[in-house]
């Protein structure tokens, strides 16, 4: 299985529309949350505009789409980047796409674009995300207790960080 990224184009506008309002998947990400078609058709073009300050980018595997994530600039003076709406299609789960593309977005970051500090913010009842990003190097840094209104219920927002220091060379 070969696992990689890019960019977003509006030809993928589709595939992410149906990607983040799948029953699966939606409970997951952030309310707030582009889901509609003319909504993510702007972020596509900012991605492509502002490619420096943020990005939604598409993960395939073997060539075939399977999710997204995305990142926006948290601070310009301290290079901090802050990760979102990692995504993958229930077909492609176990194959551990989502820990592949992790690592390849990590890099991307840290190399290509200059960040300093990746973080990432997961509601606490989504176990999986956290696990996940501690298997993809991230420090658990701690708990905003019931920040969220989700799911018809107040919920944690546990934080978590990466510098690139702690990635393996």
């Amino acid at each position: 299985m070969t696992v990689t990224i890019r960019r977003a184009t509006p030809d993928d506008v589709d595939f992410l529309v149906e990607l983040v309002t799948h029953e699966d998947v939606e409970p997951y990400l952030a309310a707030v949350r582009a889901k509609g078609r003319d909504e993510i058709l702007e972020e596509i073009a900012r991605t492509q505009s502002e490619p420096e300050e943020f990005g939604i980018f598409v993960i395939e595997s073997d060539g075939a789409r399977a999710g997204t994530m995305r990142f926006e600039r948290a601070n310009r003076r301290s290079r901090i980047a802050g990760l979102g709406g990692l995504a993958v299609h229930p077909d492609f789960r176990g194959a551990k796409v989502a820990d592949t593309a992790a690592r390849l977005f990590q890099r991307h970051l840290f190399d290509e674009l200059d960040f300093h500090r990746l973080q990432i913010e997961i509601y606490g009842f989504n176990e999986r995300a956290m696990h996940h990003a501690e298997r993809v190097g991230f420090t658990r840094e701690g708990v905003r207790r019931k920040a969220y209104w989700r799911n018809d219920e107040w919920v944690d927002g546990v934080l978590y960080g990466l510098v690139a220091e702690d990635l393996e060379p």
